[in-house]
């Protein structure tokens, strides 16, 4: 009886940070004074409210981990024989982990957030935001149909939009929360287009009995095969947009312009895990189309490798996370289209934990670099202006050192297992699927331990950065900037003179430093050096550093002597039957030695290159490129502009898209403003001409009426006679 009476009770998960979002928001709306002696105030609250949905969740998550059952309270919205609409709250494995996922990132990147936007006159709306996105995600979680999912999947991309361009009063943030915008609702109008055809093919908008009336009548034959193929390629167009995939992830990099924590919560953990989400909802539907199967793992096998091509040479440290969430989303679509839905689902919350790692330790790194070099995004973001903070910021590197190992598939760590299970999958389907996803594992690993080497390994080199010589940058002893050049080609600056001269934010700063005033700020930032972030804001990155330890351990038979199915696999036993053939600890270590050998090479290329230490590694890499020095520059250039331009995507959408339709649109303005306008703007001067004409006509006096009169007369007289005449003629 508690477990029925509990379930009923699972609208209070979404329902407790909605209420601090609407209550924080109308307190600083109507009371913006007061508000500001309650910051604090707020910030507690919203974090005790989704204490309260964890509490929640797990109460969930242990109860339907002994029954294996699934539940949901439903009730009727539409009341009518001809369309049936119920809205409520399903309590299933899948839902459960999201929520607990959801949770637990959340809880700890507002107590993150108390103190990284302490400062910012901003901070009770950002809370009220954050509150309101993991009341929408929660909401988007726990719902049973499509259309509750489809209102809150636009709520959370209401919230991404509001969050990214949180500081708008910056172009760049401005842009980007835009670009975000327009590029998802490519996504999510695909996603409208195919629920209505799943409705009209179905005559259902519940998930459950949606799924098993479409695979029924494909198995059947009742339905055209390319119509079913349409339908489940545009539903799954929103999770394309959503978790940016090839070719609509261009907005998932500007999307770093919003404050760190948002880039851990909604863009690393849960807002792009939602299109993952989604996919294994309906995947019962899309299981059963070979051809909609193989283009999604096509297109998840097309980002993770691109996402990982691209993040190669990044400088901006947030940017080159951004392009590893983009890789491993990848990796998770690609599970899914070739029916590893247990690992998709494994990997999702290893990579979740993981990523909700490292964007907070960026965040603490970009705290401390802003007294150093700057509030500039473009000085204090980037790696080359870094180096050697290990030495002083001790946790932060730690902790960010891990999340780097399991993102790079290092074992025991949590992304080695989920990421293992899904190369193992992809070269049993195909071998053109398990190269790419072992060659971009070998890419993942080298820029991860570059982005390490690069921050924390070294000497600091922003003191340094004015002068010009080699020194001054210990990376290598190559001239390529793909490996850390110090000069700029054009200019012959250094890498912060370089910067600055490029940076739109510090033009006028630029001519300010001219002068000795800031001369000598400049000389006092010099000898600031950086220093560890406060207790609050390490406290969830020492939390975090735990699952990213040891969450893969869910996935794995480690500690069983005997044959049997996993935690993981246990937890999903409503909706996938279990692995009983699950292998041991022995055995999953031997048959990983493929994928870990690929990122043992990466680190080991990343850390001969990078690595401040690597007098023999860097001597082995010189004589390499003294074999042919011409190709070898040749292809460090290559891979560098392939990487800082992003691979070109973006400018043939200019191109193609931006510049098309502007030079589309130009005739049809012109259309519009001479011959559209141009008719009703004639209207209205005629009509204008005409009534001033007629006002000085009537004037109301008898003697011009009757003179209007008589001369109207004696015209018609004239041109009757002059009828009259022409007959008889």
């Amino acid at each position: 009886m508690f477990v029925e009476l509990s379930y009923e009770y699972a609208w209070l998960v979404p329902s407790c940070p909605l209420v601090s979002s609407g209550l924080t928001g109308l307190v600083s709306f109507f009371f913006p004074k007061a508000a500001k002696g309650l910051r604090r105030s707020c910030a507690a609250f919203s974090i005790i409210s989704l204490t309260v949905s964890l509490i929640t969740s797990l109460v969930f998550f242990w109860e339907q981990s002994i029954s294996h059952s699934t539940q949901q309270y439903l009730w009727s919205r539409i009341l009518r024989d001809d369309i049936s609409l119920k809205i409520g709250f399903p309590v299933d494995p899948l839902t459960l982990i999201m929520s607990v996922l959801v949770t637990t990132v959340g809880i700890l990147v507002m107590i993150y957030s108390d103190s990284y936007m302490c400062h910012d006159q901003g901070y009770i709306r950002f809370f009220t935001y954050l509150s309101l996105f993991t009341a929408s995600m929660l909401g988007l979680v726990f719902s049973p149909n499509l259309i509750q999912i489809y209102v809150f999947w636009e709520l959370v991309g209401m919230c991404s939009y509001s969050l990214i361009g949180f500081w708008f009063t910056r172009p760049s943030a401005a842009n980007a929360c835009q670009k975000a915008f327009v590029t998802n609702r490519i996504g999510d109008f695909g996603l409208l287009l195919g629920i209505l055809g799943a409705y009209w093919i179905t005559g259902s908008f519940e998930i459950r009995e949606l799924c098993d009336r479409f695979s029924e009548l494909v198995t059947s034959g009742s339905i055209n095969p390319i119509l079913a193929n349409i339908i489940a390629l545009l539903l799954f167009l929103g999770p394309v947009a959503k978790s940016a995939q090839f070719p609509l992830h261009v907005w998932l990099p500007d999307a770093m312009e919003g404050p760190t924590p948002i880039s851990a919560l909604i863009h690393a953990a849960t807002m792009v895990a939602a299109g993952i989400f989604f996919v294994a909802r309906i995947f019962d539907l899309i299981e059963s189309l070979p051809f909609s199967m193989g283009v999604i793992s096509w297109i998840g096998a097309t980002t993770a490798f691109l996402g990982s091509t691209l993040a190669l040479t990044q400088r901006d440290l947030k940017k080159g996370l951004a392009y590893s969430t983009m890789s491993q989303l990848g990796y998770m679509v690609l599970a899914l289209g070739i029916g590893a839905y247990r690992s998709a689902l494994f990997h999702l919350i290893t990579h979740a934990y993981s990523k909700a790692s490292l964007f907070p330790g960026s965040g603490s790194v970009i705290h401390s670099m802003e007294k150093v070099v700057g509030y500039s995004p473009i000085k204090s973001q980037n790696m080359l202006l870094m180096g050697g903070l290990r030495k002083y910021m001790p946790i932060t590197g730690t902790t960010f050192f891990s999340g780097t190992l399991s993102m790079c598939g290092i074992p025991p760590l949590a992304c080695f297992w989920s990421k293992d299970e899904i190369i193992a999958e992809s070269w049993s389907n195909s071998s053109s699927l398990g190269w790419i996803t072992s060659i971009t594992a070998g890419f993942t690993a080298f820029y991860m331990f570059r982005i390490y080497l690069l921050t924390f390994e070294g000497n600091l080199r922003s003191s340094d950065a004015e002068s010009s010589s080699m020194d001054a940058f210990q990376l290598a002893e190559s001239d390529i900037p793909l490996w850390g050049e110090t000069q700029n080609e054009s200019t012959g600056l250094g890498v912060a003179e370089a910067y600055e001269a490029t940076d739109p934010v510090n033009e006028n700063l630029i001519s300010r430093e001219s002068n000795k005033a800031d001369s000598k700020i400049s000389a006092h930032r010099n000898s600031i050096k950086p220093k560890e972030s406060d207790f609050i804001m390490l406290l969830p990155l020492i939390v975090l550093a735990i699952p990213t330890s040891l969450a893969g351990f869910i996935g794995v038979n480690a500690f069983q002597k005997e044959t049997g199915p996993d935690s993981l696999s246990e937890w999903l036993i409503p909706l996938i039957m279990p692995r009983t053939d699950s292998e041991n600890l022995v055995e999953l270590l031997i048959n990983s030695i493929g994928s870990v050998s690929f990122s043992l090479v990466g680190i080991f290329i990343s850390y001969t290159i990078y690595g401040s230490n690597s007098f023999w590694g860097k001597t082995l890499f010189n004589k390499i490129k003294d074999l042919n020095k011409n190709i070898f520059n040749l292809v460090g250039r290559s891979i560098q502009s392939w990487s800082l331009n992003r691979g070109y995507i973006d400018y043939y959408y200019k191109i193609c898209l931006i510049d098309t339709t502007l030079l589309s649109s130009r005739p049809v303005s012109s259309f519009d403003q001479w011959i559209i306008d141009g008719i009703i703007n004639g209207t209205g001067v005629l009509s204008l001409f005409s009534g001033e004409g007629a006002r000085y006509g009537g004037g109301g006096r008898i003697s011009y009426y009757s003179f209007g009169l008589i001369t109207g007369v004696i015209f018609l007289i004239a041109l009757a006679i002059y009828f009259v005449i022409g007959g008889v003629a």
